[in-house]
């Protein structure tokens, strides 16, 4: 019988799914419905990675991440980038490039931040290798740096309040910038870290130094949306405790909706926590996102990306919804 190699690849590199459960992570849930929801995100996005690398190539993988529940989809999508991205690193190629060509453009937002997943677990000089090279949205891979490093790595990057550096990144040569966009990844991962409990979320956010907790937050909210996890009353009070940081918050919970709406993922919860967290549906605060874009100047003093995020957090003040 022939050797399959993708089977052998698929079984040596994918992470068992105990990795994803919070007994393994050491995480406290705000009670079992909440561990469920974040531990199956976790769950599907293994699936993805898995997927990934038991499959042919991008086309065939594609096929198999439709068959996943519509509500996990992205995290699947997430999953596979960080598959394909790895290979990449590994062997050469250009698995994301096809990726991104074929329906995971729905989910470019993921796949970007997918990619980043891929950068943590690269040796350093292979990093280059699989770094974005969409001017605007490869930012997201510094997110998903920074939600590996935090989920992965909670008593150095959480508890000790660690941010690491990635190095020069385009647009960002001194890596004047980079830690911010580090820093909303490692917010998305507390919204896992503390069990989408409002009130632990806060507590630990408020432990790290002041300026980075603007884009903690605004990482936390993103995954408050995106994830879901907690109830309407429960996203109040996380709304209620970051008060201080209202507008991040509400460009975080944007980029969500976005995100799921790109993709055609949007759910009953997306906007439930943006009427929380922007005071508008979801294709609502969606949209401003879009309408943030134009006239962006991508060869500005400060990179493109972080005036995107700006110029959002503004407008919901300028709506008065935060």
């Amino acid at each position: 019988m022939p050797v399959n190699w993708r089977t052998i690849r698929q079984y040596l590199l994918t992470p068992a799914m105990a990795e994803t459960s919070f007994a393994t992570r050491g995480f406290q849930a705000r009670d079992e419905a909440s561990r469920e929801r974040l531990e199956s995100a976790g769950a599907h996005f293994l699936t993805g990675f898995g997927h990934a690398m038991g499959e042919r190539g991008p086309a065939e993988t594609t096929d198999r991440l439709e068959t996943v529940e519509r509500d996990m989809r992205g995290f699947a999508y997430e999953g596979a980038a960080m598959g394909f991205a790895i290979l990449d690193g590994l062997t050469g190629g250009s698995r994301v490039a096809r990726f991104l060509a074929g329906p995971a453009d729905r989910h470019v937002y993921m796949v970007h931040v997918g990619m980043g997943w891929a950068m943590a677990r690269l040796p350093r000089w292979r990093r280059r290798a699989v770094q974005p090279t969409d001017r605007l949205l490869g930012w997201l891979a510094l997110d998903g740096y920074g939600f590996h490093q935090a989920y992965f790595h909670t008593a150095r990057y959480v508890r000790e309040h660690h941010r690491g550096h990635v190095g020069p990144w385009p647009g960002d040569p001194a890596g004047r910038w980079t830690g911010q966009v580090v820093d909303q990844g490692i917010g998305r991962a507390l919204w896992f870290v503390a069990g989408a409990d409002p009130d632990r979320v806060a507590d630990t956010v408020d432990r790290f130094p002041a300026e980075r907790r603007e884009d903690l937050y605004s990482g936390t909210a993103l995954a408050a949306t995106y994830a879901g996890g907690a109830p309407r009353e429960a996203l109040l009070r996380l709304a209620e405790l970051g008060a201080a940081y209202a507008p991040a918050m509400a460009q975080g919970s944007a980029f969500a909706a976005q995100a799921r709406g790109r993709a055609g993922l949007t759910t009953e919860h997306t906007g439930v926590a943006t009427e929380v967290f922007c005071g508008t549906p979801a294709a609502q605060a969606a949209k401003v996102t879009q309408t943030a874009l134009d006239g962006l100047d991508h060869d500005g003093p400060v990179p493109a990306y972080l005036v995107w995020r700006q110029r959002i957090a503004e407008q919901f003040v300028t709506l008065g919804r935060c």
